[in-house]
């Protein structure tokens, strides 16, 4: 450390039996308080997985009475406010608002990841201890920690029995896909058809790779703007479900601007012919590439993906040329 400076925040060697003790309630009562975060953005879509997280907050309100109970016998009724944050090394949390927006694997994960860290980090304090109470209690505290990630695969096997877990994952998984997959389809699919034309046509018309790069640029970049807010202003979400109007907006914006760039970029090169001809690859590998997010993902049936974007984009493509060299 350097002298004159302090992090605020004390080391685990230092802190007394009941600190460690205290320090133990107040991780119990900020877990209990992320699983029925959980539970809650959990509830309307996952119900058999906010059951889970209820179940598991329970767990941690029981162990909280125990160590409360335990520190009344030993130390009395005040419990010293120390937070895991107070403490250098101690195992950290993410705040509740960066949980807002992950998925129900994401979630899950993270609730075992918040058990096997716990108990990690109360096994190698215990290792450390010199202190034979010390040590003992720290011991206890690893396995309950274990037996919470016990407690959390039973209440897992309890509440997504059967076809639970197999309605909850298709249920995230048409989440995924309206989220980010439809609209990113489409910015893709309208970056990458409609630009053909003013790129191409200024391409034959001025035969100059500077101009050309610049109108596709423009174009691209306007038209990810104009489509990322034209999505994320169309529908909030509420009643469609189709989720948060700002992730969509991005996908929507994103994927349209890469879909001009992609055959923008090319005309970088000094050479016409040479960006020309790239750029013509380009416009065939983004085409098929779209026909087989359509299929893969939005259950399109190939020849229909084929006919409406291919040949879509062919006839986009030869009205540019022909205008341009015309």
């Amino acid at each position: 450390m350097i002298p004159g400076f302090s992090t605020g925040r004390r080391r685990f060697d230092d802190l007394s039996e009941q600190d460690i003790l205290a320090l133990a309630i107040s991780s119990e009562e900020d877990d209990a308080r992320i699983y029925r975060h959980f539970a809650h953005q959990l509830r309307a879509d996952f119900p058999a997985s906010a059951k889970v997280f209820e179940g598991m907050a329970e767990e941690e309100d029981t162990h909280r009475n125990q160590l409360i109970a335990l520190h009344k016998n030993r130390f009395g009724q005040m419990i010293p406010l120390i937070r895991r944050e107070h403490v250098a090394g101690f195992y950290a949390r993410q705040p509740v608002w960066l949980t807002e927006n992950l998925g129900l694997d994401r979630i899950r994960s993270e609730a075992q990841h918040m058990e096997r860290s716990a108990e990690k980090f109360y096994r190698k304090a215990a290792a450390r201890s010199q202190d034979a109470d010390t040590r003992a209690l720290l011991g206890d505290l690893a396995a309950a920690e274990a037996a919470h990630s016990d407690r959390a695969i039973d209440l897992e096997q309890e509440h997504l029995e059967g076809g639970a877990r197999d309605s909850e994952d298709d249920t995230a998984k048409r989440q995924f896909l309206l989220t980010w997959v439809q609209p990113g389809l489409a910015g893709l699919m309208d970056g990458s058809v409609s630009t053909l034309a003013p790129i191409f046509a200024i391409a034959f018309a001025t035969q100059n790779t500077e101009t050309t790069f610049l109108v596709g640029l423009a174009a691209s970049v306007g038209a990810g703007i104009s489509m990322g807010f034209t999505e994320a202003a169309s529908d909030d979400g509420e009643l469609s479900g189709r989720g948060s109007p700002l992730k969509r907006g991005v996908a929507a914006g994103v994927m349209t601007t890469i879909g001009g760039l992609g055959h923008a970029l090319p005309y970088l090169i000094p050479s016409f012919w040479t960006a020309t001809i790239l750029a013509m690859v380009v416009v065939f590998v983004e085409l098929w590439a779209i026909v087989w997010i359509q299929n893969r993902f939005m259950n399109t049936p190939f020849l229909r993906a084929t006919f409406q974007v291919v040949l879509g984009g062919a006839l986009v493509f030869a009205a540019g040329a022909l205008i341009g060299g015309g």
